[in-house]
């Protein structure tokens, strides 16, 4: 089954700007096999052929904390991400100018893809003021005033260079309602035209566009039609995972997974627990991100099969076993559960063994996702993952409307 986007796009123009400027994007994206609307495929990218679905390490300020790049090269990390508001302060475009943008100042060979800077709206928002030229952020780190625009947003991802660079949207938290919601959709359509004409890397860089509109269902589809219209390499679903209710959050999913196009990546930004993954790449998702494998990890959490081990609890003082029997990483090979006890929380080493373990349950579950898909197993897959993850039967209903909503059922007797 082969359904692929690139080159040869027809020119569209908006606001006087071009969409897009050059015939040959820097990024194929290629459907191996579907079920449903879950899908395998090849995502081309200048430093990486990525298969998907994939989930994305964050590594913040150029890196992915306590692992190296050759780490995250070991773990078949196909992307990573950066975030441009933070590098946007240091090292700063100057530095990333200079040493020929971020792959060369980490070395890593691989693909990368950068935030906008747009999250910052919610995650510092008591130090930004929002208005149509930007966002004036107040520096957690020198105090200092910053005003990211588009402009700025796209002038930082060109010098970082990442192989995808987001665009800059209005952001409101998933909780928020009333007319703010509405004011920041249109405000993230009049964005994206000043994004695509600030560009200056189109050879070599891809923008995705970023669908908003908080939990409402029209205001979702009216951003959709505008950015569908402008035909981007790929679409990201933005404004969730802030609070919402979980079954407000995959009927969102679902209505922009059915919408977008079938021969674009889809993005859904900020999500990694385990039962989102494995739910919302059956609703059509091709690429996740989250800080939640190696944030959990510094506190000393290891994800496994049947959820997570708090290793800090005293009942691993004298668990001489591996975190987790079936688990091939080198923590796994090396590090019995009670020396992970002593360290984790405590020793630098205790996040870092961790996060590795944790990066690597995540490589593997989209793998094993993606190999369902491929041999046509994938209803089955997803059965066995909900009975190791809930072996009481107590799978959160959100999770089985969702499945429900693209024909997978759960049976627990089978």
């Amino acid at each position: 089954m082969s359904n692929s986007t690139t080159g040869n796009v027809e020119n569209k123009i908006f606001n006087g700007i071009k969409y897009p400027e050059i015939d040959n994007l820097p990024l194929k994206f290629e459907i191996i096999a579907k079920h449903g609307k879950a899908r395998a495929s090849l995502l081309t990218l200048p430093h990486h052929q990525c298969n998907t679905p994939m989930f994305m390490p964050v590594g913040t300020q150029g890196t992915v904390k306590g692992l190296t790049s050759q780490q995250l090269v070991d773990l078949n990390c196909g992307v990573v991400l950066g975030n441009t508001y933070h590098l946007g302060h240091r090292p700063g475009p100057d530095v990333m100018d200079q040493v020929g943008g971020l792959h060369q100042f980490m070395n890593y060979p691989r693909a990368m893809l950068t935030d906008s800077g747009g999250f910052q709206m919610v995650s510092l928002l008591q130090l930004a003021e929002i208005t149509e030229q930007g966002v004036q952020f107040q520096s957690p780190h020198d105090g200092s005033t910053m005003i990211l625009t588009p402009e700025l947003s796209m002038q930082i991802q060109n010098s970082i260079g990442a192989d995808i660079m987001m665009a800059l949207d209005d952001v409101v938290s998933s909780t928020t309602t009333g007319p703010r919601v509405e004011e920041a959709m249109y405000r993230t359509l009049r964005w994206i035209d000043r994004c695509i004409h600030a560009h200056k890397k189109p050879e070599t860089q891809n923008i995705f566009c970023i669908v908003q509109g908080g939990l409402d269902a029209r205001l979702r589809d009216i951003c959709m039609d505008g950015l569908i219209q402008r035909n981007f390499p790929g679409y990201a679903i933005g404004g969730l995972s802030g609070g919402e209710s979980k079954d407000m959050f995959w009927r969102v999913v679902h209505q922009c997974t059915s919408k977008l196009p079938e021969n674009k990546p889809r993005y859904l930004m900020g999500v990694g627990y385990a039962l989102d993954l494995v739910v919302c790449t059956a609703l059509g998702v091709d690429m996740f991100d989250c800080v939640f494998p190696s944030r959990t990890a510094r506190f000393g959490t290891a994800l496994v099969p049947s959820g997570s081990l708090n290793l800090k609890s005293a009942d691993y003082r004298y668990d001489f076993t591996p975190i987790d029997s079936e688990c091939t990483c080198m923590v796994c090979k090396n590090y019995t559960r009670a020396y992970l006890h002593i360290v984790a929380g405590k020793e630098a080493i205790g996040g870092q063994l961790i996060t590795y373990h944790n990066i690597q349950y995540q490589m593997s579950l989209m793998s094993q996702l993606r190999e369902a898909i491929i041999q046509n197993q994938f209803p089955q897959y997803v059965n066995n993952f909900i009975k190791k993850q809930y072996p009481k039967k107590d799978c959160p209903q959100w999770a089985i409307d969702a499945l429900n909503a693209v024909n997978i059922q759960i049976n627990y007797d089978l």
